[in-house]
């Protein structure tokens, strides 16, 4: 996935979403970021920093807190940087359409990647602590779900 798909699904002429031109980073660390997005369904946009743009993941419910609460994560377009602040309403008619907020923000540290897995250690405002993103086998070639939960933490 590139920020072309997240280009190509706006019209930045309606929408105040971030155009995704050069990446600015204003801050230390990976950025983390989960936003709160009332939409046609209320969900959750997880956004974890990799590689110059904001890998994302659609969660149907809340982020889980505790451990062994596994939740939906499915994978969307990647986002530019910038996206990680975005806060407002994406007018009707837009891709998305709704109110976006930003419900929690941190920083990460990668601790194991591979393909359709990852392991990190989000520092966030109201999550912490290690979690696990492992990629469902896909029952169609075009499913994009993976699984998002909380990990015990090493003694």
């Amino acid at each position: 996935m590139t920020l072309k798909e997240y280009r190509e699904k706006r019209d930045f002429r309606k929408t105040a979403e971030p155009r995704a031109a050069t990446a600015s980073k204003k801050r230390p660390g990976l950025v983390y970021v989960i936003q709160k997005h009332r939409a046609s369904h209320l969900h959750y946009d997880l956004r974890l920093e990799e590689k110059g743009v904001l890998k994302s993941w659609a969660l149907p419910k809340e982020p889980p807190s505790e451990e062994g609460v596994r939740r939906l994560a499915v994978q969307t377009e990647d986002h530019p940087l910038d996206y990680a602040d975005f806060e407002g309403e994406i007018p009707e008619g837009e891709y998305g359409a709704g109110r976006v907020v930003i419900w929690d923000r941190g920083t990460y540290r990668v601790e194991e990647t591979a393909p359709g897995k990852r392991i990190v250690v989000i520092q966030g405002r109201l999550l912490s602590g290690r979690y696990g993103l492992v990629k469902l086998k896909p029952k169609k070639p075009e499913d994009k779900n993976w699984l998002f939960f909380k990990l015990k933490s090493p003694l």
